[in-house]
C-alpha cells in the first residue's frame, strides 16, 4: 500500500467522522427538543433540578460537537495537501493529530451516548413522577 494511499484512507475515514458528527448534532437538537417539551409541566424542584443539569450538558456535547466538527473539517483540508503534496516533512506531526482527533471523537460518541441514556431516563421518570399522563390525556365526555 502506498503513502497515497494511507492518506486517501485518512480522508475517506475523516469524512465519515465529518458526517458522523452532523448525525451527533442533529440528535442533540432531538434531545433539547424532548427536554424543552416536557420542561414546561414541571412542578417539582428536584425534577427542576435534573433537567437544569441535563440541559447543561447537552449545551457542553453540542459546543463539543460543533469544535470537532471545526477540527476536522480543517483536519480534511490538511490530508487533501498531504495527498497533493505527498513528500511533505510533517507527516509524523500530522499522523499523530490524527490519533488525537480519533481520541477525542471517541471519548465524545461515549459522554454521547452516557448523555442520551441520562436524557431518556430522566424524561421517563419526570413523566411518571409529574403526572403527565392526567394533564396529556384527552377529557372523557
Amino acid at each position: 500500500m502506498t503513502t497515497r494511499t494511507n492518506w486517501e484512507e485518512l480522508y475517506v475515514l475523516s469524512e465519515h467522522w465529518k458526517s458522523d458528527l452532523l448525525f451527533y448534532k442533529d440528535d442533540l437538537r432531538f434531545l433539547h427538543h424532548l427536554i424543552d417539551k416536557y420542561f414546561i409541566w414541571i412542578t417539582k424542584a428536584e425534577n427542576l433540578i435534573m433537567v437544569k443539569e441535563i440541559k447543561a450538558d447537552l449545551l457542553n456535547l453540542g459546543q463539543s460537537c460543533n469544535d470537532l466538527l471545526e477540527k476536522v473539517g480543517k483536519h480534511i483540508i490538511q490530508i487533501g495537501y498531504l495527498i497533493e503534496t505527498p513528500k511533505r516533512q510533517d507527516t509524523r506531526v500530522f499522523a499523530l493529530e490524527h490519533q488525537h482527533l480519533e481520541q477525542e471523537i471517541t471519548d465524545f460518541v461515549k459522554r454521547f451516548r452516557k448523555n442520551r441514556k441520562e436524557v431518556f431516563t430522566i424524561t421517563e421518570y419526570i413523566m411518571d413522577s409529574e403526572a403527565f399522563y392526567s394533564i396529556m390525556e384527552p377529557q372523557q365526555p
